[in-house]
């Protein structure tokens, strides 16, 4: 991804995706979601992973699965992947019931886990074919290449960066060309230059048809996401686009007036509540006036402080832990 323009996994006109038509993906999304659930739920004995969790995922989006860990995002991305199977609900993928999948509908789909799964004796190109189960050799080639590897390519795995190894994992989620691509904490432990490219590599797939399901400890990658799954305990607080998560954020105000006199207060709806404290204080009053409205985060923080503890003044110690690894 680094120095030049990055080659295309599909060519040109027909926009074609390995050996997928992408239009013909674009006829499927018009009749049935990616991901479907509902009521779903997964038990490890008497604990509960997932708890009633209802979704519909359109094709060719990119949602975020956000919440602190423990969650339970880890669980959804592998029950979503056929890699766990639900004990309550429903559960349809890529149009097939989850519970009846073969290998023909796993085949369609790619998973990228919290930590790479690698063989590290081995070099990035016999991880990338093997996990590709038999993809022909210039298709690994070119994944290696658009991920910023093909100098490395016959190198062993054992010698890469955590960055590296990422790259190596996310090149191997793509081999067999999916339709639906699920990522469990990609960005974790990469540098910020690296995040920046491996999201412009994520949005490139959704332009090209697929479906992503990412799961995250990020706030702030969550504006690079169509869609938002806001989970905890295993359940769903919020689902939506970004930005009407971000409306439902409040403002704080501090005004100077001439006198000296220093004035706060917190809006949970400043259109309405600032005018009346401003005409209160005194416009003519004023000498400054500071407004900070909420960030994403601020509103992720409430939305799961209040959510899971009422007597916390909507404020939870609970916040999303941008280091630990996800539930």
């Amino acid at each position: 991804m680094r120095g030049g323009a990055a080659p295309s996994l599909g060519g040109r006109g027909a926009l074609t995706i390995g050996t997928a038509p992408a239009a013909a993906w674009y006829r499927r999304a018009a009749m049935e979601p990616a991901v479907l659930a509902r009521g779903l739920g997964k038990r490890y004995g008497r604990v509960a992973a997932l708890a009633e969790v209802s979704l519909e995922i359109p094709r060719g989006t990119i949602v975020g699965v956000l919440g602190p860990s423990g969650a339970g995002k880890t669980t959804l991305v592998r029950c979503v992947g056929l890699l766990a199977r639900p004990t309550e609900g429903s559960l349809r993928v890529l149009g097939a019931d989850a519970g009846s999948a073969d290998g023909a509908l796993r085949a369609r789909i790619g998973y990228m886990p919290q930590e790479a799964a690698l063989y590290e004796e081995l070099p990035a190109r016999a991880n990338v074919r093997y996990f590709g189960r038999g993809v022909p050799d210039d298709r690994v080639d070119r994944l290696l290449a658009l991920l910023g590897l093909a100098d490395r390519a016959g190198d062993p795995v054992l010698g890469f960066s955590g960055g590296m190894k990422q790259r190596v994992s996310l090149a191997c989620a793509l081999a067999r060309d999916p339709e639906l691509l699920l990522l469990d904490e990609p960005t974790a432990g990469i540098d910020p230059i690296l995040r920046v490219e491996f999201w412009k590599e994520f949005r490139r797939l959704r332009d090209e048809g697929r479906t992503l399901l990412v799961s995250t400890h990020q706030i702030d990658e969550a504006v690079h996401c169509d869609r938002l799954l806001v989970i905890r305990e295993g359940r769903v607080l919020w689902e939506g686009p970004p930005a009407d998560l971000l409306a439902r954020g409040g403002a704080s105000a501090t005004a100077r007036t001439r006198a000296g006199a220093v004035h706060e207060r917190r809006f949970e709806d400043p259109a309405r509540g600032m005018p009346p404290w401003i005409a209160g204080i005194g416009a003519g009053e004023i000498v400054e006036l500071r407004v900070r409205p909420d960030t994403l985060e601020d509103v992720l923080v409430r939305l799961i402080g209040e959510r899971s503890d009422p007597g916390a003044g909507g404020r939870s110690s609970a916040s999303l832990d941008r280091t630990a690894p996800g539930g």
